[in-house]
């Protein structure tokens, strides 16, 4: 709380990378967090998690590749296209999936959307249901394992773009008891979404950018049953 105090009083601070994830790493850095990647914990018991504040950059819940093995090799082959982004010719599949409606797929005239059955969140083409999926005691655990205790969440204006981003943070929240229901709610209802990103290697081996689960700030407390503002 101290020190989020004083960068607040900080007022306008440049962003220390350009995109989406500029909020969080310049956060991070002015807290001397050491960024990593792993699904636990950012320090001791707490995860922190930033957003913009009226803004349509959506937040990175936790990353989890679909199941069963290989799936994402199968899904490249069968719904990848090519991209002049890469240098050498091999398809790429990035698209951001929900479950409320279809996506395009590039120019393959393929759709994909996500499908929440009983048992499993599987991935449904304009064909049919895909025999790739997350179960759902697998989606839980990995949320439970990044947010296992309680989460500091931080907001804050910004503007400008890309390297030229400013961020002023202006609340903090403590907020904890991740609600499950509301989990599997939101991901029907198309607020939490899918972004899947599988590209490949110069040698062709498959390359999982990492598969996230995603959702816009102003939702993410919803995730919750407690909150309490801390600045």
């Amino acid at each position: 709380v101290r020190e989020f105090t004083e960068i607040k009083n900080m007022g306008w601070i440049k962003t220390h990378r350009s995109g989406p994830t500029g909020i969080g790493k310049t956060l991070e850095d002015l807290l001397g967090i050491v960024e990593n990647n792993a699904d636990e914990p950012d320090f001791g018991d707490y995860e922190l998690k930033s957003g913009r504040i009226d803004s349509g950059s959506m937040l990175t819940l936790f990353t989890k590749a679909p199941q069963p093995p290989k799936a994402n090799t199968r899904l490249l082959d069968k719904y990848g296209y090519f991209s002049d982004a890469y240098i050498y010719k091999r398809k790429v599949l990035h698209s951001t999936l929900s479950a409320d409606r279809f996506t395009l797929i590039a120019n393959t005239g393929n759709s994909l959307k996500i499908n929440c059955g009983e048992e499993k969140i599987s991935i449904e083409s304009q064909n049919g249901i895909e025999d790739i999926y997350w179960t759902r005691e697998s989606l839980q655990k990995a949320f439970d394992k990044k947010y296992k205790n309680k989460l500091v969440y931080v907001k804050a204006l910004h503007r400008g773009r890309g390297k030229d981003e400013e961020f002023r943070y202006t609340e903090a929240y403590e907020i904890s008891g991740f609600d499950y229901d509301s989990m599997m709610s939101l991901l029907e209802e198309g607020k939490i979404k899918v972004d899947i990103r599988i590209g490949q290697y110069a040698d062709g081996r498959t390359h999982d950018h990492g598969t996230g689960f995603r959702i816009l700030p102003c939702d993410f407390d919803k995730l919750f049953r407690n909150r309490v503002q801390l600045v």
